[in-house]
């Protein structure tokens, strides 16, 4: 009777250290699905510089410690996507493409300002393809910005006047924000004269 009751009590934890693990790793997995398939949605933005508010001209520094200002009047006449992200940010990373594809197909420069460690940002840069989009750092952006959430898209227009500043992870969600420069619309998109016969 005592082999009965070691063997039935050992089997029942046996069995009930497998149900633990088994929650644990379905917990942990669902956990990775919410992060990866929950849209942020419009946050609210509490501080910093607003859409109508010029962006003043800024000096940021490029992975390798090179000077590049932000802000401003654009010499080029291009509208610019300022996106802020950080290394440990899946989010950041899934919406990267997508914002890279939108500033291309709208014909806007895309600047990547990091949040975090520098080395950090680099070892992202080399795991992640960036695609020829600046990763700048700069302290004095993300005070002037109040960056609280991320990926934070901030969008320019020419002159350097803020049009639009958001939480944005989806492609809507940056379709949106693009949507509020001036003649926002696809490069390969162009208006022809139709004649009615």
């Amino acid at each position: 009777m005592l082999i009965i009751l070691t063997v039935s009590t050992l089997l029942l934890t046996v069995f009930t250290l497998g149900l633990a693990l088994g929650v644990f790793v379905l917990a942990r997995q669902i956990g990775v699905l919410h992060e990866r398939l929950a849209p942020i949605g419009v946050q609210p933005v509490l501080s910093g510089l607003q859409a109508g508010q010029a962006l003043p001209q800024v000096t940021a520094r490029t992975l390798a410690d090179a000077p590049v200002a932000i802000g401003g009047a654009s010499a080029a006449g291009r509208a610019m996507m300022l996106m802020f992200i950080s290394a440990d940010c899946p989010v950041c990373k899934r919406a990267l493409p997508v914002a890279r594809a939108v500033a291309q197909e709208h014909g806007l420069d895309l600047v990547l300002i990091g949040e975090g460690d520098v080395a950090a940002l680099s070892a992202m840069a080399q795991r992640t393809p960036l695609g020829g989009v600046p990763l700048l750092v700069s302290m004095e952006l993300l005070l002037l910005m109040q960056i609280g959430r991320l990926p934070t898209l901030v969008v320019l227009d020419p002159r350097g006047v803020i049009t639009a500043r958001d939480v944005a992870s989806s492609r809507r969600e940056i379709e949106s924000l693009v949507a509020t420069l001036p003649q926002a619309r696809p490069a390969q998109m162009k208006e022809t004269s139709h004649v009615a016969v």
